[in-house]
């Protein structure tokens, strides 16, 4: 690829494509999110007063169910230009746009900010406790100079504004390509590709581990942070696949995203249904292996009473099912049946996120509570709301990059 010629607009390329969503055929659907999410969080906030506990908790849980969303819509972005895959050009907008709710997150994150002493109160206080006196802890103590509630908010901002910043930049230079159709923006992606991927990865991982592992300071896993984003990348695609069926019955992309754009979505759910599941165990085994108390600890508590039902539950919808399920390149080509498991490992998903946060509240075993599916329904309704919201104010698919007549002649061999 050269940067001397200007891609040519995409009614050249691909006469009659329609790449932009009607005025007002998103109107609706977006007014039906938006009134269901104030719904849904309104109702959330009643509950506050009723039982604020379980409201930060069930708020967290929901909290990183969404951001894994955008997360994993950044990761899809990234890795895409840094690949520079051609493939994807198609479906990467919508990606972008689902990246490009980050600011909301911002927002939904604050009370969780307002309840962390509710939290974390395993260790909000520990840096104020030294040897000697009551309530003294020598595994917190030893960590107070990361876990300290002044440096916690520190790196809050830190991480939502590498997030902003990488959301903002990409998503500004692709809708800025649709103008100029300059080639040298594509080339200029992937080169900042590399250190905002770096980027990326230090912030999530840190990220997973101030706001879940924290929950139980006293244990820790180097590879926490992978194993949330295995789950983030899987739940993406999964999301992706929903979002892009749903537009097809509005009529949107028809047809531009074709079977094979869907097959690719679906072998990218099972890979990472696969390595989720690697990291799982590796995290798992390698702990029992060893059989360290400070590192067994936490698998006591998510494996104590009903808690140890939802651990080998996961072991089969998050596993066993899905794999045997996806396999087969039948499934992955048939919009009806990736639609299906689809929603089934969205589901396993927020299983595993709840198996993760609650056992630190609820030690005795499982406990469902209304305001683990209103935080749930208002945050996920409010996330599409804004999705849907760009994606009818501006174009479908990068309407100039220069990969995509590869990406609409797009076959798997």
């Amino acid at each position: 690829m050269t940067t001397s010629a200007v891609a040519p607009p995409v009614e050249t390329i691909a006469p009659g494509l329609q790449t932009r969503a009607p005025d007002g055929a998103l109107g609706g659907a977006r007014t039906i999110l938006l009134g269901l999410g104030v719904v849904a969080l309104g109702a959330s906030a009643v509950g506050w007063f009723t039982d604020q506990k379980q409201f930060y908790f069930s708020w967290l849980v929901s909290f990183m169910f969404v951001l894994s969303l955008a997360l994993g819509a950044m990761f899809f972005v990234l890795i895409q230009h840094l690949t520079r895959a051609g493939w994807s050009v198609v479906v990467r907008r919508v990606a972008e746009n689902m990246m490009g709710a980050m600011p909301l997150m911002v927002l939904l994150f604050v009370p969780i900010g307002i309840g962390f002493a509710t939290l974390y109160e395993h260790w909000v206080h520990a840096e104020h406790i030294n040897p000697g006196e009551a309530g003294f802890d020598e595994i917190l103590y030893g960590k107070r100079k990361y876990l300290n509630t002044p440096f916690f908010f520190v790196r809050v901002v830190l991480y939502f504004v590498i997030w902003l910043g990488i959301t903002a930049w990409f998503r500004g230079q692709s809708l800025k390509q649709d103008q100029s159709g300059d080639p040298a923006i594509t080339q200029r992606m992937a080169r900042v590709g590399a250190p905002c991927m770096f980027l990326f990865a230090v912030s999530l991982t840190f990220a997973a581990v101030d706001w879940m592992m924290s929950l139980d300071p006293h244990w820790f896993s180097t590879i926490w942070g992978v194993y949330y984003f295995a789950g983030s990348f899987m739940a993406l695609n999964a999301s992706l696949a929903l979002l892009l069926l749903w537009m097809r019955g509005r009529g949107l992309l028809t047809a531009a995203v074709s079977t094979e754009h869907y097959h690719d979505v679906g072998k990218l759910m099972f890979a990472f249904v696969v390595f989720w599941t690697y990291i799982a165990f590796s995290q798992y085994m390698l702990i029992w292996y060893a059989n360290l108390p400070e590192e067994t600890w936490w698998y006591q508590h998510h494996l104590e009473g009903s808690w140890g039902a939802v651990g080998e539950w996961l072991m089969l919808g998050h596993f066993g099912i899905p794999f045997v399920f996806l396999m087969s390149r039948h499934i992955k080509r048939s919009r009806f049946t990736l639609g299906m498991g689809a929603v089934f490992l969205l589901g396993m998903h927020w299983i595993d996120l709840h198996w993760i946060v609650m056992p630190t509240l609820h030690r005795e075993g499982l406990h469902l509570s209304w305001l683990d599916f209103s935080t749930l329904i208002g945050m996920v309704a409010l996330f599409f709301w804004m999705v849907l919201g760009h994606l009818q104010r501006h174009p479908l698919i990068p309407e100039r990059d220069p990969r995509l007549p590869e990406s609409l002649h797009f076959v798997n061999h």
